[in-house]
């Protein structure tokens, strides 16, 4: 079943986070690059190198796998009416990047569309997110 996915991880590269409310997504990781950009409980922008470990990514990798994340829809945000309405709904875009493949999902924490797809995705994202903090406290 590994050996035949879509996604393997021997053609991983990377994964990017990022989460905030819609206008300021100020907090970001990246991991080929190891920029860690958080907001603090100061309200200031921390900016820091992390590193997760080959171990860290294949953990993600196969989460991501098990939660079922390369079948979720891209687009899981929420139709506004305008600019204001939902604004300070937390808003999560996670990117995995293989060689030839990559998947980007952008969701929001109000999203009613597909339950199982919304559950797949936020459990990924708080996989990824637990990740980082745990590297981070290392």
């Amino acid at each position: 079943m590994i050996k035949n996915a879509p996604y393997r991880f021997s053609d991983f590269e990377y994964i990017t986070i990022s989460y905030g409310t819609r206008d300021s997504m100020l907090n970001q990781y990246n991991s080929a690059t190891q920029d860690y950009q958080y907001l603090n409980r100061s309200n200031q922008v921390v900016k820091q190198k992390l590193k997760l470990t080959d171990d860290d990514l294949l953990y993600l990798h196969r989460k991501a796998m098990e939660m079922g994340f390369w079948n979720v829809d891209d687009d899981m945000t929420t139709p506004r009416k305008d600019s204001l309405e939902g604004r300070d709904v937390p808003r999560y875009t996670l990117e995995y990047k293989y060689k030839e493949k990559r998947k980007q999902v952008t969701l929001d924490a109000d999203y009613a569309g597909n339950q199982k797809m919304k559950d797949a995705t936020k459990t990924t994202i708080e996989k990824v997110l637990e990740m980082i903090n745990i590297a981070n406290a290392r």
